[in-house]
């Protein structure tokens, strides 16, 4: 048997034959598989090559997979000492 290299631990081939799948399981899926991706890795071109592959336009993880080609949003910052007001 050889190792895909988009999925190696068969996560999103799994994730595309079970029926009724969510979409939150579907982003704790692909969540795992983002994890297990090399840091040296292209992710976005995994990601259209698993598309490629099995992209079912109604399926969750399809939307999924497409958000995430979008890339992540600008991280915020959202508490600490910088935020609090200070007396001048």
């Amino acid at each position: 048997m050889t190792k895909d290299t988009l999925d190696p631990k068969g996560l999103i081939r799994e994730a595309y034959r079970i029926d009724g799948i969510t979409y939150a399981e579907c982003r704790s899926i692909f969540l795992d598989w983002a994890l297990s991706v090399p840091l040296d890795a292209d992710t976005i071109t995994a990601i259209s090559g698993l598309l490629q592959r099995y992209g079912a336009e109604d399926h969750p993880m399809t939307k999924v997979m497409r958000e995430a080609q979008g890339g992540m949003a600008t991280p915020r910052r959202r508490g600490g000492w910088r935020s609090r007001t200070r007396p001048n």
